[in-house]
């Protein structure tokens, strides 16, 4: 009986850290620059929009890749709770020249 009392708290821990993995990238998704500035794009190529899926979080520079692009454009982000992390709602995919 003892053995299962233990692993209750066992299970609820790793389910609260299964919560704080970091998303996985696709491929060229690491080299994908978020920029807030439309200086910072005039050399680029739109290549198509992104906004975030309602009720969902998806990483914004997977999405970049899966449109041909290697920047994105932030048009609107969430503002962050005490100076915390901001989330990407919408932007702008550009191909850049490297």
């Amino acid at each position: 009986m003892k053995r299962e009392v233990l692993s209750l708290p066992l299970a609820a821990t790793l389910l609260l850290l299964a919560g704080c993995v970091a998303p996985v990238l696709a491929p060229g998704a690491a080299d994908v620059k978020i920029v807030r500035s439309a200086t910072d794009v005039t050399a680029c190529t739109a290549v198509g929009n992104f906004r975030q899926p309602p009720g969902e979080f998806v990483d914004p520079r997977n999405a970049i890749v899966g449109l041909g692009g290697n920047t994105l454009f932030v048009t609107q982000q969430t503002i962050g709770i005490a100076a915390g992390p901001r989330t990407i709602v919408a932007g702008v995919a550009y191909h850049c020249p490297t």
